[in-house]
């Protein structure tokens, strides 16, 4: 049977319409089917982190995304008398990757500059209007039933990927179970354009406010977002009522300076998908696991699933890999994915503290921590499961900066294999000094670094390029 594409994306979100721009930078032709017609053009995601931006300079859009956001400020859980709980000065932080930690962003413009790249490439066919009625697989492929303005089609493909959101369909047509973490708060979401931005806030802020736990984030290009949490008996429709709302913002001093942008209610979970790959058909971004939005890793987690995808639905269709490789996407993924939702619930969990009484004890506890010298707790640096890495494998990969020089734009395309007597030659020397210390920290005299930025193995070079040969064929 003929083939439409290799790769049928449903959903093209930010996830999905990564996956696509990869898919066409790896040589794999892709079929994209999205149901509505335009980007929303309001706000949704607001944050993502230093190694997203990395992966958008791999796609060659990160100097249009620093225009489309701004570095995030400080980020500080208050008490309800406004003392400083815990902070976290992101700024100071730096990163692996040498971009800022993190972002704030305005998605629709992410949105866009995604769908351009995937509109610039011949491989990638984007169906705008249409919604995946059905599927079924055989051993070869994937066929499609899509609707569309004209009726129904067929679409054949040798794999599809569902990034159709957190109530995806193709999950449920794979009958697909969600693991949960019993964490469900409704909260109000409110964006604003600002006229008058000197008059709030230049921090993010949790305000741990039994009375009303909220939410203020500087956002981009003007903007700011609230977020309340409906309180016992609150219903949707009570809170987005225009007298409410203005309520909830007079103690803000800003009702003469904001114009509400988006209003809308949702439930903060932390789940997971009991399984991401049914044979031919795999799950990405919320389709596979969904976080609260405290860590501001909701977004990022669905993106790196695309890079981690990408390059091996590659490996599969165009270097001949076994399609067993696939399996070491939710091994690698899942581990990763569930420690951010632990730390997110754990962040919700002291801010969502309704109990007076013990909000008290948990602003004496931290007050007494923070006054005893006491940092936040951080996440984990990003590590992967066990999958396609080598013993040593399997961390992040630094990307060293030479003033305004940045070594993934000198080695392009992973992989890379780069070794201690390489160091010298022209296109590593700017960056010889910082790679000498990360093989001397590893005790290695190669590293052998995968598509996706991460560490396939550390050892003799000759002994990384066979395994490396021996994983993707």
């Amino acid at each position: 049977m003929s083939y439409d594409c290799d790769v049928l994306v449903v959903g093209l979100g930010p996830v999905g319409a990564t996956l696509c721009a990869l898919l066409a930078r790896e040589g794999v032709s892709a079929i994209a089917v999205e149901k509505d017609g335009e980007v929303y053009p309001l706000p949704r995601a607001a944050h993502f982190d230093h190694e997203i931006m990395r992966l958008f300079q791999k796609l060659g859009i990160a100097e249009e995304m620093q225009a489309a956001s701004q570095v995030a400020p400080t980020y500080e859980f208050r008490n309800a008398a406004g003392q400083i709980l815990m902070s976290y000065d992101l700024i100071a932080q730096g990163s692996p990757s040498g971009w800022s930690p993190s972002y704030m962003f305005h998605q629709p413009s992410l949105e866009i500059a995604l769908r351009r790249l995937a509109a610039e490439s011949p491989l990638i066919d984007q169906r705008l209007r249409r919604t995946l009625r059905s599927f079924e697989q055989d051993e070869d492929g994937v066929t499609a039933t899509i609707d569309g303005p004209d009726g129904a089609e067929t679409v054949r493909a040798r794999w599809l990927v569902g990034c159709d959101g957190a109530k995806s369909p193709v999950r449920e047509a794979l009958g697909i179970g969600m693991s949960d973490y019993g964490f469900d708060e409704p909260w109000l979401v409110i964006d604003a354009l600002v006229s008058d931005p000197s008059r709030l806030p230049t921090a993010n802020l949790q305000i741990c406010d039994p009375a009303r736990p909220t939410t203020c984030l500087v956002m981009s290009q003007g903007r700011h977002r609230w977020e309340f949490m409906l309180l016992p008996g609150e219903t949707p429709e009570d809170v987005l009522d225009d007298a409410v709302i203005r309520n909830l913002l007079k103690p803000w001093n800003c009702e003469d300076c904001v114009e509400i942008e988006r209003k809308a209610v949702y439930r903060f979970h932390g789940r997971v998908a009991e399984c991401w790959r049914e044979r031919r058909v795999l799950l990405a971004g919320d389709a596979a696991h969904q976080t609260p939005p405290f860590a501001g890793q909701g977004m990022c987690s669905g993106l790196r699933d695309a890079d981690n995808l990408a390059w091996k639905l590659a490996a599969v269709l165009k270097r001949g890999a076994d399609p067993a490789l696939l399996d070491s996407y939710q091994t690698e993924r899942e581990p990763h994915v569930r420690d951010l939702i632990q730390v997110a619930i754990a962040m919700g969990r002291v801010v969502c503290i309704a109990d007076p009484q013990a909000a008290a004890q948990r602003d004496s506890g931290m007050l007494a921590l923070r006054a005893a010298g006491a940092g936040p707790p951080s996440p984990a640096p990003s590590r992967l499961g066990p999958g396609m890495s080598l013993e040593g494998g399997g961390e992040y990969f630094p990307q060293p900066w030479s003033g305004e020089l940045r070594m993934d734009d000198v080695l392009g395309e992973g992989p890379w294999l780069i070794t201690r007597d390489g160091l010298s030659n022209e296109m590593l020397a700017p960056f010889a000094a910082d790679l000498n210390r990360w093989l001397d920290s590893r005790q290695a005299d190669a590293v052998l670094i995968r598509p996706d930025r991460y560490v396939f193995g550390i050892g003799a070079p000759e002994a990384l390029e066979e395994a490396w040969a021996q994983h993707i064929s």
